[in-house]
């Protein structure tokens, strides 16, 4: 059994999502969504991202992490922000030494949805039928996340087989 760290990496919002694979079934464990507080400065900011997902692995002990591959948008302060952000969801797992596997938002539409222009209700809809018991009312950022930790679940034998992941 391998237990598997979602991450969606946001500055304002950065969805979290924890699920355990057996063999070829998945089980949600727990989801959400880190909101770092917006008054503060930029680097109280990702100092509380980190101490959050420090929570985050040190409560649910992932084996692997994977996180969302960021875009670049149009607004070049935004994409600076946000790859600030993703460092730190980058960083925090690998200072426990966890190997950490990186999608493109269109690798983990393809896998999940079976095409990479899905909307957010697609991709949702199937979380909630790979992952049963997920709650009913949670956030789209936590369900990006749990598809992106689905992704990896998918896509992990063939990383481990051509040694990507340990």
């Amino acid at each position: 059994m391998i237990r598997i760290l979602g991450l969606d990496p946001g500055l304002r919002h950065t969805g979290w999502g924890v699920i355990e694979k057996d063999g070829t079934r998945f089980r949600f464990i727990a989801g959400g969504v880190i909101n770092p507080e917006t008054a503060g400065c930029l680097s109280d900011r990702l100092a509380e991202l980190h101490l959050e997902l420090k929570k985050i692995i040190e409560t649910y002990q992932p084996h692997e992490v994977s996180v969302e591959q960021t875009f670049v948008n149009n607004n070049p302060t935004s994409t600076l922000k946000l790859g600030q952000a993703r460092g730190v969801v980058l960083l925090t797992p690998a200072l426990y030494h966890l190997s950490v596997a990186e999608y493109t938002p269109n690798q983990i539409k393809k896998m999940i949805v079976g095409a990479g222009h899905a909307d957010k209700k697609q991709i949702d809809m199937m979380v909630r039928t790979l992952l049963k018991t997920v709650p009913d009312k949670i956030p789209a950022d936590t369900s990006d996340a749990l598809a992106i930790a689905l992704c990896h679940g998918f896509m992990r034998p063939t990383s481990v087989h051509i040694n990507l992941h340990p």
